[in-house]
């Protein structure tokens, strides 16, 4: 007889109004997270804003475990990792490491939510200093430092008096094998350059990007806000180093508008570092035997019409686990998920 739990691995945004879809159309449905708690990587990065609302991510994120951790539909599995998995769908049999200890799980379907992890700007290249410098951070980074209400330098604990952002590390590089465009770091780029001015007002504030790549209603959400309202300066060019001058970081490389070199003074450089698959993204689709691209996100098969089945029946994926994804996707893409895991249990139940 088929199962009816769906099990849903990843207990971020995605996980969680997946497993929420599921629950209040009456099914059963099963978390798996990792880590002791739910909030995925908004929680573990401490996210202080959403973009673009610039709503408290704490706030929205503990809106979503609320939905949840209160319904009997729900059943939570923390400090559990999956490990293994036999069966097909309508009667999969998940082993699963929980505290140590092996258990197994019964599940109908399967949707994995594994999320993402965010670039390393150290790991490939070292030309902008991020583990040289102490000012130079990433976006994570910045954002911790908005959440305690204190941006600073890392350095002497001074308000910065310049501050720059930097587009494109670790996305649309070739060289790294990266060659796909993140999606959100100019939206987050331009939320932080706000939130920027809002702690230091006389601060002088510098994006360096490639191309603006606002989708949506972004453009007129923090793009236009951040020139228009904040004085933030977009500058289009490429930093190709940061070295030390004096107390100050000394930011080179070319403004391509004008065609001329660039030299310019910060106090703190900002990374906008993008998105790789996790290494739980990785492993779950090994263990289930999804197929993934070429750069490691698990990848579906319906092309525009269908962007969560995988090509194993009965497996699911969502959200930043199938490539790089605001939060508006990730959600959208967990209904989807959700949908079709339960049609799948539909589809088995039927006698032929």
């Amino acid at each position: 007889m088929a199962s009816e739990n769906i099990l849903v691995i990843g207990g971020g945004p995605t996980g969680m109004e997946a497993a929420r879809g599921i629950a209040s159309i009456g099914y059963k449905v099963t978390i798996v997270e990792k880590r002791d708690r739910l909030g995925g990587t908004p929680d573990a990065s401490q996210y202080a804003a959403l973009t673009p609302d610039m709503r408290s991510a704490e706030e929205a994120i503990g809106e979503m475990v609320d939905a949840i951790t209160n319904s009997p539909n729900v059943t939570l599995m923390f400090n559990t990792e999956v490990i293994g998995s036999s069966g097909s769908v309508g009667n999969f049999k998940v082993k699963a490491n929980q505290g140590g200890k092996e258990v197994t799980i019964d599940a109908g379907s399967v949707i994995i939510c594994t999320g993402f992890t965010h670039f390393d700007p150290g790991r490939e290249t070292q030309k902008y200093g991020y583990y040289e410098h102490d000012d130079v951070i990433t976006l994570v980074d910045a954002e911790k430092m908005f959440k305690s209400g204190n941006f600073v330098r890392p350095s002497n604990g001074e308000k910065p008096k310049s501050v720059c952002f930097i587009q494109c590390v670790g996305s649309r590089d070739r060289q790294i094998g990266n060659e796909y465009c993140s999606k959100v770091c100019c939206g987050i780029s331009s939320k932080q350059a706000i939130e920027v001015r809002q702690h230091v007002p006389d601060c002088k504030v510098f994006i360096f990007y490639i191309d603006m790549r606002m989708y949506g209603y972004w453009e007129n959400e923090i793009y236009w806000p951040a020139q228009e309202k904040y004085k933030v300066n977009y500058v289009k060019g490429i930093a190709t180093e940061i070295v030390k001058k004096g107390d100050r970081l000394l930011v080179k490389g070319e403004d391509t508008t004008m065609r001329r070199p660039l030299e310019i003074p910060m106090d703190i450089v900002i990374l906008a570092v993008g998105m790789e698959p996790s290494e739980g993204t990785k492993k779950v689709a090994d263990i289930f035997g999804v197929k993934k691209n070429k750069f490691g996100f698990i990848e579906t098969i319906g092309g525009a019409l269908n962007t969560v089945s995988t090509d194993v029946p009965g497996v699911f994926a969502a959200g930043a686990a199938t490539g790089p994804a605001d939060l508006e996707d990730c959600v959208s893409s967990a209904g989807a998920a959700a949908m079709k895991a339960i049609a799948s249990l539909r589809t088995v139940a039927i006698p032929a």
